[in-house]
């Protein structure tokens, strides 16, 4: 069997080392010089010390903000999973391209520039503007056998990190990880039902909004795939070529590709929480490059987030996705870097500094 696809995944995932612990350090040092309680801005210092570590500095920057949309569709939208077609897909990648999509009128307050990238749609043409990495047209139904091939998992994974990976080499210092897909909470919480253990029933959420009816079809579809594919709850590639999506294996790629450059990736919602546990389980290493946004409105959300180990900082119960939920923490960390860059110190005030001893 050709595994080439798999084997350079394996070879590109080599490149993601540990965050540079004596880089945190530093910047944990410069918080706790400044004229303020300690820890007194929480998880918002946490995330710079983080975000210190992975860039191997306590000199963080962030000035220049990206959010990567992968784009992708599911043959899965023909169970009634959805309101809209996949049509619509292309239709929200061509405005996310052309700057007038939700996600771009909200990244230009941030700054952040949005790039939008085919990883599977099922549109005949590549719309303009979008990035083409596409690996197939769509994922097929997972409710009528396995979405994609092991190898075509592996190629939207290696689609993601070569996103983030040219994204940070071009100079960008934080991304954030957004989808565009019709129907993708359908295997979104097929996945999420494997990679927490928790019944198709507790993860299974609404989407962009669903009657009863078609919420219990939903909650079937989910359970019916599972029990067809069986996929193997101990290998990621598995369950991803399984019951997964193109979208979801190109944000995967997104976190291992932003691990491998040693540059923050932030999650979004359900979807994008998905792939950041499946990254995870592929290479335990890239959770030192992970940052998370936001508790989203869909139930996974609480099991995913519980997973990684990490914490979100923010509870709006949103379900808007293009990133944008993770873009909402870019302004956060602006206002918490202005205080960690800006901010008067213990000993320039002449004041004896809090002590840590916990």
């Amino acid at each position: 069997m050709n595994r080439m696809q798999e084997e350079k995944l394996r070879r590109m995932m080599d490149l993601i080392g540990e965050p540079d612990a004596e880089a945190s350090g530093r910047c944990r040092a410069r918080w706790d010089g400044i004229a303020k309680p300690l820890d007194g801005l929480g998880e918002l210092e946490n995330c710079i010390v983080k975000i210190a570590g992975m860039r191997g500095t306590d000199d963080v920057c962030l000035d220049r903000k990206a959010v990567a949309v992968m784009c992708g569709d599911s043959a899965v939208v023909r169970e009634g999973v959805a309101q809209t077609s996949s049509a619509v897909t292309a239709s929200v990648a061509a405005s996310v391209a052309a700057g007038t999509s939700t996600v771009n009128v909200m990244a230009r307050r941030t700054g952040a520039a949005v790039f939008a990238i085919d990883v599977g749609m099922v549109s005949p043409v590549v719309p303009e503007g979008v990035v083409p990495m596409r690996v197939a047209d769509g994922a097929d139904n997972i409710a009528a056998g396995p979405a994609m091939t092991r190898e075509q998992a592996a190629q939207g994974i290696l689609a993601g990190m070569k996103t983030a990976m040219d994204l940070f080499s071009d100079g960008y210092d934080i991304l954030a990880a957004g989808e565009m897909g019709i129907g993708n909470t359908t295997p979104a919480a097929a996945v999420t039902s494997l990679l927490t253990g928790q019944s198709p029933e507790t993860v299974t959420g609404r989407g962009a909004g669903l009657s009863e009816q078609a919420y219990e079809q939903k909650i079937g579809i989910v359970r019916k795939s599972l029990a067809l594919n069986v996929p193997d709850p101990e290998d990621p590639l598995d369950i991803l070529s399984k019951v997964g999506s193109y979208e979801i294996a190109g944000m995967t790629g997104l976190f291992l590709g932003g691990a491998a450059a040693g540059g923050p990736v932030v999650a979004d919602g359900a979807v994008s929480l998905t792939a950041a546990v499946l990254a995870l389980r592929l290479n335990p290493n890239s959770a030192g490059y992970m940052l998370l946004s936001h508790e989203g409105k869909e139930p996974a959300c609480r099991y995913l987030i519980r997973e990684t180990g990490m914490k979100a900082l923010l509870k709006a119960d949103l379900s808007l996705g293009e990133g944008t939920g993770a873009l909402l923490l870019f302004p956060l960390l602006d206002i918490a870097l202005e205080l960690y860059n800006h901010g008067r110190t213990f000993s320039e005030l002449g004041i004896e500094a809090y002590k840590r001893y916990t």
